[in-house]
């Protein structure tokens, strides 16, 4: 993707770092010694912090209550003034400052010089690593933020979104995220009538060692945005709470267990930008996360979430950072099955769908839990059953017995369609979105639009054979990025090992660029 101009200030942006560490996983080493000694701080701080943090909590509700309370929708669609703003926001500006610091966090360290509203209508924060990230709002003195419609319904929580008019998007409906783009836009551009709106543009955890591919929404409204860093000294209290169940508890309690948590807020100058940038808001937040990177001393990366699954950007298409194919075959070897040995069975073209216990005979697998495991890596209907074209698909490309040619020819056997006119037969977007997800985990909208992207070549709804070879086999990103997926390098026992970040052949090697994509508009 073309960098383009970078906005007024940033004369010069670095490219994105080639070797890029996973931002997905999340380390904790602590010595036997640190581990009694948070063991026992734990036992003495820890449960009366937590306490009086939930008193405080619970002391922000009247707050946060009053400053609405009695106006219509209609009123809060404007910025709350008076009396109500000026008792209200100092109140729950305090209780806030109480809150963290009954936590731990003693200080905040504030670097540079916060914008006001008029020179920057939005804030954008990073790394976003942990939960306690919203202490950044004090030193913003609480701006808007945008959240889930969800939370609403959370005790507390959703009375301080209402006091704080949070622009909330809901999952559930297709429209409401055009709705919040529009709110977003209309108070951006507002002139400093509405306070300045907060974002975590990265919109996940992440473990701080590279910044994780901005969204766009931030930037949507092309108008001057202000930096903000959030960096924390104390190492433990960076753990991100997504990688395990215990997470959320752990971090509490490890933050609370410290005599002192620090926090640094470093605010960059305003970043202007450029007629090119206000027009395209990726290429807007992909400048501003290379500054943001620059200053952290960390890489900017194109991995993102969608959902929990952690995908990278290549070119046009979205791809898991570690397929579950490579899983699927890890826990098949452990069950002591060789893929090759399976009689797939499936017919071309034909579904076939299978229950759980169909599933274990058609492998041969005995083990409850493996047969669980295993099955749970494909697509379930509403009955629960998988189709076996996709189990064949799987074991054929675990087998490592064919050649690429050869399993990609499978593939489109497989899933393509017979067509009422002529003798071809094609592959449509349900068959390619589900070979995609398959092989390289790529999520279905995505693999979605890619398939009507190449069918523009030619007059048909589908691709024939030799136009999805010449795609996975012969394109010069694509092409690679199948090779590197499905052979993935191998053990002398032969499981399957992911290949490192930092390997030239590496799925975050491809997504940055160790691999030229084709030059994309604008280019």
């Amino acid at each position: 993707m073309s960098q383009g101009s970078p906005g007024t200030g940033h004369p010069s942006i670095p490219p994105r770092t080639p070797a890029s560490p996973n931002p997905f996983v999340h380390e904790l080493h602590l010595s036997r010694l640190q581990r009694v000694k948070f063991c026992l701080l734990g036992a003495l701080l820890a449960p009366i912090r937590v306490l009086l943090a939930f008193i405080v909590l619970f002391l922000l509700w009247p707050f946060a209550w009053l400053q609405v309370a009695g106006l219509s929708e209609e009123q809060l669609q404007e910025p709350i003034t008076g009396w109500r703003k000026t008792v209200c926001h100092n109140g729950v500006l305090g209780l806030s400052r109480l809150l963290f610091f009954l936590l731990g966090f003693l200080r905040i360290r504030v670097r540079g010089q916060r914008a006001s509203r008029l020179q920057a209508p939005v804030l954008v924060a990073a790394p976003h690593s942990t939960f306690f990230d919203p202490i950044v709002l004090l030193p913003c003195d609480l701006p808007k933020v945008v959240s889930r419609a969800e939370n609403l319904s959370v005790p507390v929580i959703g009375a301080l979104l209402r006091f704080n008019q949070a622009i909330l998007v809901s999952r559930h409906d297709p429209a409401s995220r055009r709705r919040v783009v529009e709110e977003v836009r209309r108070r951006a551009t507002s002139g400093g009538k509405w306070p300045q709106v907060l974002f975590f543009p990265e919109g996940t955890c992440s473990n701080k060692k590279a910044l994780l591919k901005f969204k766009p929404g931030a930037f949507i409204a092309g108008v001057p945005v202000q930096p903000v860093l959030i960096r924390y000294p104390n190492s433990l209290v960076s753990l991100s709470p997504r990688k395990s169940g215990k997470g959320e508890l752990q971090v509490l309690w490890l933050t609370a267990s410290q005599p002192c948590s620090i926090v640094d807020v470093e605010f960059l100058p305003v970043y202007h930008p450029s007629p090119e940038e206000s027009r395209d808001p990726t290429l807007y937040a992909n400048n501003v996360q290379r500054v943001m990177a620059q200053a952290l001393g960390i890489p900017a990366t194109e991995c993102e979430f969608v959902g929990s699954l952690p995908v990278i950007v290549v070119g046009r298409l979205k791809v898991a950072l570690e397929p579950q194919l490579w899983e699927l075959g890890k826990v098949l070897r452990k069950a002591g099955l060789s893929p090759g040995y399976v009689d797939a069975g499936a017919e071309p073209g034909r579904s076939r769908m299978i229950s759980q216990e169909e599933f274990a005979r058609q492998l041969q697998l005995s083990d409850p839990q493996t047969v669980a495991g295993a099955f749970g890596y494909f697509q379930q209907d509403t009955k629960g059953l998988v189709d076996f074209r996709d189990v064949a698909l799987a074991l054929a490309a675990l087998d490592g017995g064919r050649s690429l040619e050869e399993l990609t020819r499978l593939a489109f056997e497989l899933f393509a369609e017979e067509q009422a006119e002529g003798p071809n037969r094609l592959l449509c977007k349900d068959g390619f979105g589900t070979i995609l997800h398959l092989l390289l985990g790529s999520p279905r909208p995505a693999a979605a639009a890619l398939h009507a992207e190449l069918c523009q070549a030619g007059p048909s709804r589908g691709l024939s054979l030799c136009q999805f070879q010449n795609f996975s086999l012969h394109d010069p990103l694509y092409g690679k990025l199948f090779s590197t997926y499905l052979r993935p390098p191998h053990t002398s026992r032969g499981t399957s090992q992911t290949p490192k970040a930092s390997s030239p052949g590496s799925p975050t090697a491809l997504a940055n660029g160790t691999v030229q994509a084709p030059k994309q508009k604008g280019d």
